[in-house]
């Protein structure tokens, strides 16, 4: 999740760039956010709503899968598909789908955000973890999310932000504009991180994303601050 400074490397925030750390991805998370991604990704599932509703699950930017996974795990009724640009993090993802015998009920695909290849109304809920901000056009993920949902479906967008006020809040920037690539790439042997660090500084305020969601054609947009406004979580209904 770094930018490279190689004019040969592969675009910041690219498919291919997510390929060359595939396989650190998982760890990485874990360390970088203390284990915080994890509650982060449960609050995601838990605001798509009951799960005997949500039969069909599309995860838009799934990486190596751990939403499809755990929405699987809640909800043995669900089928899940999950999309990402990186083959190199689809191909980890389906070993663990695999390992786990999920495989009936989770189809990983590769495919573009801004060009979701189903049809209207597919499913009944939607979701995108850590993704949104490596959209180039983020409206047109958003739309494409909203027209790939059901009348009265859910779609859920968790992201990293830029903590803004707070007693806290000088502390959570110097986590990451500092220690997150500093510590990703000592651990991880590239400088992919520094991207991460670029990209959220680079998104928007909640309140501006939370707008462009509603101009999408979501409804009763709400914001869930969490983790001293690390990350956001934003719920609209179509």
């Amino acid at each position: 999740m770094t930018e490279p400074d190689s004019t040969h490397s592969p675009v910041a925030g690219s498919g291919r760039m997510f390929d060359g750390i595939a396989r650190r991805y998982d760890r990485m998370n874990r360390i970088l956010s203390f284990g915080l991604d994890r509650n982060w990704r449960r609050k995601l599932i838990d605001s798509l709503g009951p799960m005997e509703t949500n039969r069909r699950v599309l995860d838009v930017a799934t990486g190596t899968g751990d939403v499809a996974i755990d929405i699987a795990t809640r909800s043995s009724e669900s089928t899940i598909t999950g999309l990402d640009p990186s083959q190199g993090m689809l191909n980890v993802g389906r070993e663990k789908v695999e390992r786990l015998g999920l495989s009936s009920r989770i189809q990983l695909t590769n495919g573009d955000a801004q060009a979701l290849p189903f049809e209207d109304n597919t499913f009944d809920a939607t979701c995108i973890a850590f993704g949104i901000r490596n959209v180039p056009d983020r409206k047109k993920g958003i739309e494409e999310m909203v027209r790939v949902v059901r009348p009265e479906g859910r779609i859920a967008v968790l992201e990293l932000s830029e903590p803004r006020g707070g007693i806290l809040s000088g502390l959570a920037r110097l986590h990451v504009h500092h220690i997150v690539p500093v510590l990703g790439a000592m651990l991880s042997g590239s400088r992919e991180y520094r991207y991460l660090q670029r990209s959220i500084a680079a998104f928007p305020p909640p309140d501006d994303f939370a707008d462009l969601m509603r101009a999408c054609g979501c409804r009763k947009v709400e914001i869930q601050r969490m983790s001293f406004g690390t990350a956001h979580l934003y719920i609209g209904t179509v």
